[in-house]
């Protein structure tokens, strides 16, 4: 475990933290006058390797030698030119700092970071962090990577959970959730129940990778929620007609793809990052990573009955009750996510791949 510490004074800044991934949804704006929770769990740090934040620079102005070290393959509208490494925890593990008042800038609801830091060290006052908790962005707090420094501290983190472990825990996330807005009919907030935005986000970076793993060909992924969630924007952005690339869920607990399988859709692992890869070398080299959340909900649903069971619950029944209402809306994926994921790939400097990109730059309104 680490604790963060100011690099001016050396003064705590932070709670013991275990490191984990850095969540698909981190950057994330979703909806408008939305109230999006706390993107970090207690007691967890994830760091971002690539610049992000303040101050910005338009593509025009980034020499196309710089964008290839930087692994970006097409065009963005704007690019960060931050310090890379930041690292991203819970507002409640922060101690030592105080709001610096004229960066306390926001779109809305509240603090954006737009202005660059915005909390300092409360014992030498060096900018240290940047609060976010305006509307439609994840509340989260992220430290300035050339600000504070990392430091060991005696508590030991357990081993990574394996696989097996991981499924038997069961954490899922559900592709359901009730949505918090503000500005209802008195003013104040109202929800209502939604695809969740962290399943947006991780079908974004899913498509993606589909996408360049079709090798321009018509792509077909397993009944059900996999296929409301992917074969709609498949269809739409891939030829019809065969030949047909088959895009299976594979992962712990599942039985080994077949042979003919093209595209395996696997998880990534919470903890250490690992992407999921078959014992097999038999197996095709095409994984389509998904958060295990997300792909663990889709390997193994969570059963609802159809009808109230009578007399007493049986001890192995899992369900709401009554369920979680169904959204009326379509999925659609996040955008940003999306764009974001598919500029980093080397597919895309691939003609068909970027006639897609630019496609749903046009047309996005119809796919997301």
């Amino acid at each position: 475990m680490f604790v963060f510490v100011c690099a001016g004074c050396g003064a705590e800044l932070t709670a013991p933290l275990s490191q984990v991934v850095l969540p698909v949804h981190a950057h994330q704006k979703y909806g408008n006058a939305i109230q999006l929770p706390v993107l970090m769990e207690p007691g967890t740090f994830a760091v971002e390797p690539e610049p992000w934040g303040p101050p910005w620079r338009r593509w025009e102005e980034i020499d196309p030698d710089e964008l290839a070290a930087r692994g970006i393959y097409a065009p963005v509208h704007i690019l960060s030119d931050g310090t890379p490494g930041a690292v991203v925890i819970a507002p409640g593990d922060v101690r030592g700092t105080v709001l610096i008042p004229e960066k306390c800038g926001g779109y809305c609801c509240g603090l954006d970071g737009a202005d660059g830091p915005n909390l300092a060290c409360e014992t030498c006052d060096l900018p240290v962090a940047s609060r976010i908790d305006d509307c439609s962005l994840w509340q989260a707090v992220w430290l300035a990577p050339d600000a504070v420094r990392r430091r060991p501290v005696d508590a030991a983190d357990a081993a990574p959970l394996s696989w097996a472990e991981l499924v038997a825990e069961g954490r899922s996330t559900p592709p359901f959730e009730p949505i918090t807005a503000w500005g209802g009919p008195r003013m104040g907030s109202y929800h209502w129940w939604s695809w969740s935005p962290r399943w947006e986000a991780a079908a974004g970076r899913a498509l993606a990778h589909l996408l360049a793993a079709s090798e321009g060909r018509p792509v077909t992924v397993p009944d059900g929620l996999t296929e409301e969630v992917f074969q709609r924007v498949l269809d739409i952005l891939l030829p019809a007609g065969p030949p047909v690339r088959r895009a299976v869920l594979a992962g712990p607990g599942l039985p080994l793809p077949d042979a003919d399988a093209d595209i395996l859709i696997v998880p990534v692992h919470p903890q250490t990052g690992e992407t999921w890869a078959p014992s097999s070398p038999a197996v095709p080299a095409h994984p389509v990573p998904l958060p295990f959340g997300v792909w663990l909900w889709l390997a193994f649903p969570e059963p609802h009955l159809p009808a109230p069971a009578s007399g007493v619950m049986p001890g192995d029944v899992l369900r709401d009750d009554p369920p979680a209402p169904h959204p009326g809306s379509l999925f659609r994926l996040d955008p940003g996510v999306f764009w974001h994921t598919v500029v980093r790939l080397p597919a895309v400097r691939s003609r068909w791949l970027r006639e897609i990109l630019e496609t749903t730059h046009r047309t996005h309104t119809r796919l997301f």
